[in-house]
């Protein structure tokens, strides 16, 4: 089977269902989204970080992949069976910031993204995962989307700061905090 099908080289491409829409449809630039912050994800999990956080971001990169799923379906004409997406996906996120942020001190300014290259690249992770975030809201108002896709995403992006803060503090690299001229 050959990687190129010639089929998408005048700017369509297939959903998952048959239907062919526009490359630059919405439904489209959501899933790309996602898929640019999977691969995203891929690169912060190949560098020094603890085991326990390469093996949370591969289970991501996991429910990346469903959400791409069940963005890239046609709702009205997919009769796959597409895996599925939990609202303990969710919680586990939410367990993760918790025992993240026993470590960390309280948050009382915001952050700049920078002090050091991992906790930088995890910060661009957190904006892509922001515009994936925004672009399945437009979709789910153009035609609707799952509710748990929108808050995985918008839980996701959360994670990614306070990965990004605790990478931070496993280095012994200070934050540094945005102090707004006067």
């Amino acid at each position: 089977m050959k990687i190129y099908t010639k089929k998408g080289d005048q700017g369509s491409t297939g959903l998952i269902g048959g239907t062919r829409v526009s490359k630059g449809d919405v439904r489209i630039e959501a899933y790309g989204t996602v898929d640019e912050l999977n691969s995203y994800i891929g690169l912060v999990s190949t560098m020094p970080i603890d085991n326990l956080y390469i093996l949370q971001l591969q289970e991501i990169q996991d429910r990346l992949f469903t959400i791409g799923s069940h963005l890239a379906a046609d709702p009205e004409k997919s009769k796959m069976q597409l895996p599925d997406l939990l609202e303990a996906d969710i919680e586990k996120l939410e367990n993760w910031m918790d025992a993240m942020d026993e470590a960390l001190a309280p948050l009382t300014a915001f952050i700049l993204p920078g002090g050091h290259a991992i906790s930088a690249h995890t910060h661009v992770a957190r904006c892509i995962c922001r515009r994936a975030e925004r672009m399945a809201v437009i979709l789910d108002e153009l035609e609707g989307v799952e509710a748990l896709v929108l808050t995985y995403l918008n839980r996701l992006s959360d994670y990614l700061f306070m990965l990004s803060r605790k990478i931070s503090l496993d280095l012994g690299v200070s934050e540094h905090t945005w102090t707004p001229r006067h």
